[in-house]
């Protein structure tokens, strides 16, 4: 499953650089995960980095909407990252 920042994100700049997949980007009025890029941080980390470093507790929680099981985020993860030495 991505994960989602919500309506509570007060635009800090604390998540987008730790994202290790480049998933963060600001979006119209605050900063958007792209569910296409986010693997919760598997294969980096043992928990999502931008959770970690959010200043605001239940800004950043997972996307319902994008539900994937740890084999599926892992899968994600290789093609992101290893797609060129395959």
């Amino acid at each position: 499953m991505s994960l989602l920042i919500t309506q509570r994100c007060i635009n800090c700049d604390m998540c987008e650089p730790e994202c290790p997949n480049e998933a963060i980007s600001m979006g119209d009025s605050i900063y958007q995960i792209n569910p296409d890029r986010c693997t919760e941080c598997v294969g980096h980390y043992d928990t999502p980095t931008c959770q970690k470093v959010c200043p605001i507790p239940n800004t950043i929680l997972k996307d319902p909407d994008h539900k994937e099981s740890e084999e599926q985020l892992w899968d994600k993860f290789v093609v992101l990252h290893h797609a060129d030495k395959i």
